[in-house]
């Protein structure tokens, strides 16, 4: 059987703009009939990979998405000395097997090298890169059919954590997907939410002041706050999976990505609104039961004044529920920072044992 390792948080933020649309307005979704706060999961997930928590807790084993590959390859020819019509082409034809290659007429030699979908690469997979560009530039040749082959560029299971635990598809090279160990849910508030607007003008500072002149910019900008509800699910079993079977690191990975998902806030607006928060509370659920989110407890919005309490309440009331009406019980774990209970050291030994 498969053990699964479930989060459930709640973090209350303040007026903020953490994920917006394409107006710059906060992201919403209806649910129970009335518009709630909405983070995306793939803005959390960027978020969490790419902050400095994560980095420091698995440096080195952390990958790249990215389509400029061919770009990074080139440079490196031409700092090796390589001549630039050999560099384009060599560069060309290593990242033309990762995917296949933008076109557009009116694209610069250099940006013709760019792959037009994003391709997530390992440590691994980039050092095995490295290498044959390096064994290119000192032997000053083209590379041979075989060093080109996607399995000598790639090998055979990357282990990068962040492909993992949120997977890798290359459409060009389906035998190198990788099926995400981590399902990450849209962060939802618990509570209906009224989105407003910021209005604000910017004055000249060379402004002299017997002249009125008025603001020299102005503008305005969406706002909202909320209690968030949020749900991860982890399959640990195919994680390790993807890990090639190294306890060691998968252990790892599950403390950085909870200390992560706890702590890290997006990025959005962050200059403007300094929505930086910590989830105040944390259920965590451990056990080979078929997992479930727990956001029907909030279908019904939560009112009054003590939403925190009332959510935290209502979670593990509805846990309570699945638990009696399925007999499905799991190992569990409270992080609750209002009443003192659990400590993050212990939140993290529990996910990782």
């Amino acid at each position: 059987m498969t053990t699964f390792i479930q989060l459930h948080l709640l973090t209350a933020y303040a007026p903020s703009n953490l994920n917006r649309d394409d107006t710059g307005r906060p992201k919403t979704a209806i649910m129970g009939g009335v518009e709630r706060l909405r983070v995306s999961s793939q803005s959390l997930k960027r978020a969490w990979r790419t902050s400095e928590t994560f980095s420091a807790l698995l440096n080195g084993h952390i990958g790249a998405r990215t389509r400029r590959l061919g770009r990074e390859i080139y440079q490196q020819l031409l700092s090796g000395g390589v001549a630039e019509d050999a560099a384009l082409s060599i560069a060309g034809n290593i990242a033309g097997k990762l995917g296949a290659i933008k076109k557009d007429k009116n694209a610069t030699p250099i940006q013709s090298l760019d792959i037009e979908q994003l391709v997530h690469i390992s440590p691994e997979e980039r050092s095995r890169i490295n290498q044959l560009v390096n064994e290119l530039i000192t032997t000053q040749r083209e590379p041979k059919e075989d060093e080109l082959n996607i399995k000598q560029l790639l090998g055979e299971q990357a282990q990068g954590v962040d492909i993992a635990l949120f997977g890798r598809m290359l459409a060009s090279n389906p035998e190198f997907n990788v099926e995400a160990a981590c399902q990450v849910a849209h962060a939802l508030g618990v509570s209906a939410v009224a989105v407003e607007e910021d209005f604000f003008t910017a004055v000249d500072d060379l402004n002299r002041k017997d002249e009125d002149a008025g603001s020299a910019h102005m503008g305005e900008q969406g706002f909202a706050s909320a209690l968030l509800y949020s749900y991860i699910c982890i399959s640990r079993d195919l994680l390790l999976q993807n890990l090639n079977g190294d306890e060691a690191l998968l252990e790892r990975t599950l403390r950085a990505l909870t200390e992560t998902a706890i702590t890290v806030s997006p990025t959005g607006k962050q200059n403007s609104f300094a929505s930086r928060a910590y989830a105040s509370y944390v259920l965590a659920e451990k056990g080979e039961c078929q997992p479930r989110s727990l956001s029907v407890a909030f279908f019904n919005p939560v009112r009054g004044e003590d939403q925190l309490m009332q959510a935290m309440t209502s979670l593990q009331q509805q846990y309570q529920k699945f638990a009696r009406a399925y007999d499905m019980h799991s190992e569990l774990y409270q992080l609750n920072v209002e009443n003192g209970e659990g400590t993050l050291a212990g939140l993290l030994d529990f996910v990782a044992k």
